[in-house]
């Protein structure tokens, strides 16, 4: 297992980080532990999809996933598929950025309303917004409400764009952000770049306790922030980050935190070479609760599976991972600030290709985006039972 240079397991933590590996599952039980994963069964949901960025699921049983074009794709309870009609006209694709993070309202029954986060464009005007739209009851098209928050930075090679939204049930929406490869923007509280943001989830102003008076800045001090997820239990807030030539992050977000990326070498120039956790520049930053270490793996997304399904990871963090192919596990202690054990599922280790979004359901199972762009799919995990 992989862990930051500065952090050290505890005895507990290292008697099961020895039963697993990040590329194995683990095997039978130990004396000491016990950290078997389970068998799984994986089935295709929707296929014929390019490059889809995030699903969501309704309590009807409707999928809703989004391609990075643009185009809204939705699976109805009767199996039936569609292309929802919407105005994206506004959408401007590049590289990385597009159509990301989609989400629906924690009162999507009563109000349909659910957020997306795009590239927008209106004449020399280029930005990435969260807007808000409300669905029609059939599943047949979007309706726009409102820009939520706008403005946020993007990069020309379209590179750092976030942007994961995690509506919160204190009517609150965070909203991850990537620097935009903006050397300043990262330490900078008045860039949004770099940042995970928290608004007023019906009128997009900032959070009224938020830890800047006046901003929307929640945390500080990021390069790219994929994933954001809730520990179930605790409440606790956790973001799945990208970082350079090493350490891929997963990190718990603290209101007012300062997660160390300073890319700033002066003159505008965008270092890349520095420590994600730089602690020698920033001083008191937050350290990571796991790192990829001297290589990058290509973190994108973060849900926590919960049922008894899952054995001994249920509340694990499941990590979604482009150039690594596979969908990692992280088992955190229960304090929350390590993790003790990891792994990889044979089931989900090469066969799909690069995973993009990973998203937890309410009866145990785990929603799945590949990011391929040829013949991509909406996957759903399972434990299986019985073997």
């Amino acid at each position: 297992m992989t862990t930051h240079p500065h952090r050290h397991l505890s005895s507990w933590a290292a008697v099961i980080a020895a039963c697993c590996t990040a590329t194995t599952a683990c095997g039978a039980p130990s004396p000491d532990s016990a950290v078997a994963f389970p068998a799984l069964d994986v089935v295709t949901e929707i296929d014929k999809l390019d490059h889809p960025w995030d699903v969501v699921a309704a309590s009807d049983g409707t999928l809703l996933t989004g391609e990075r074009s643009g185009r809204f794709v939705v699976k109805r309870p009767d199996g039936s598929t569609g292309v929802l009609a919407a105005d994206l006209s506004d959408l401007v694709v590049r590289h990385e950025l597009g159509l990301m993070g989609i989400a629906l309202a924690t009162d999507f029954d009563t109000t349909r309303t659910l957020y997306t986060c795009h590239t927008h464009t209106a004449g020399e005007v280029t930005d990435i917004r969260v807007q808000s739209w409300t669905a029609d009851t059939q599943w047949t098209a979007l309706t726009p409400t409102a820009v939520l928050i706008d403005g946020l930075p993007l990069s020309d090679r379209g590179r750092h764009g976030g942007c994961r939204l995690l509506p919160r049930p204190d009517g609150t929406l965070l909203i991850s952000t990537g620097d935009a490869t903006q050397a300043t923007a990262p330490q900078d509280l008045h860039s949004l770049g770099g940042k995970v943001l928290r608004i007023d989830a019906a009128t997009g102003v900032p959070a009224a306790d938020n830890p800047f008076p006046g901003s929307a800045v929640y945390t500080l001090g990021h390069r790219n922030v994929q994933g954001l997820a809730v520990r179930p239990g605790t409440g606790d807030i956790y973001s799945v980050e990208q970082g350079t030539h090493r350490d891929d992050e997963v990190n718990r977000v603290v209101a007012g935190g300062n997660y160390g990326w300073k890319p700033d070498a002066g003159d505008g120039f965008y270092d890349e070479s520095v420590p994600m956790t730089d602690l020698d520049r920033v001083p008191g930053a937050s350290e990571a609760v796991w790192s990829s270490g001297p290589a990058t793996i290509a973190t994108a997304s973060g849900t926590f599976v919960t049922g008894p399904g899952w054995g001994d990871w249920d509340g694990a963090l499941a990590v979604g991972v482009q150039k690594g192919r596979k969908v990692l596990f992280l088992r955190l202690d229960p304090t929350g600030a390590h993790v003790g054990a990891e792994t990889t599922p044979p089931e989900l280790a090469g066969k799909y290709g690069r995973i993009r979004t990973v998203a937890a359901q309410p009866d145990g199972s785990l929603l799945i985006t590949t990011d391929n762009g040829d013949d991509d799919k909406v996957l759903r995990v399972t434990p299986a039972t019985g073997r």
